[in-house]
């Protein structure tokens, strides 16, 4: 059984930064694709950030390039999410993803592609 446990959220200023965490439990994810995705109030699970833990890929949507960055540390199976020059419209709650194998194209950025999901980890960002 396959857990993801996000933390690291909480309420910064306009121009903060905050490191998000997913701690992956239950399988050797060294195949799987994952995924970073948010969902503001009233709105639909927008798509941030994914790569293969196998390093094949890595990629942002347009709206936080340059300023977020996915890593991870292989000995604790664990993605993290660094958030730089945080903004108030990147207030939302932060979900973890995990795919069973690397995805290809659009499905990477596709919630419905990514089999495992965290219970979220909230951010708010104000002005």
């Amino acid at each position: 059984q396959v857990q993801l446990v996000e933390s690291g959220g909480g309420s910064v200023q306009a121009g903060g930064s905050l490191r998000l965490s997913c701690a992956a439990s239950g399988r050797t994810f060294t195949r799987y694709g994952m995924g970073w995705f948010r969902q503001a109030p009233g709105k639909e699970r927008e798509f941030v950030a994914a790569f293969s833990w196998n390093g094949r890929y890595t990629t942002y949507s347009d709206s936080v390039k340059g300023r977020f960055t996915i890593s991870r540390d292989n000995a604790k199976n664990t993605v993290y999410l660094q958030m730089n020059s945080l903004k108030p419209e990147d207030t939302a709650a932060y979900y973890c993803a995990a795919a069973p194998s690397p995805l290809y194209g659009s499905n990477r950025y596709a919630p419905y592609a990514y089999d495992y999901w965290g219970q979220g980890t909230q951010v708010t960002v104000s002005s």
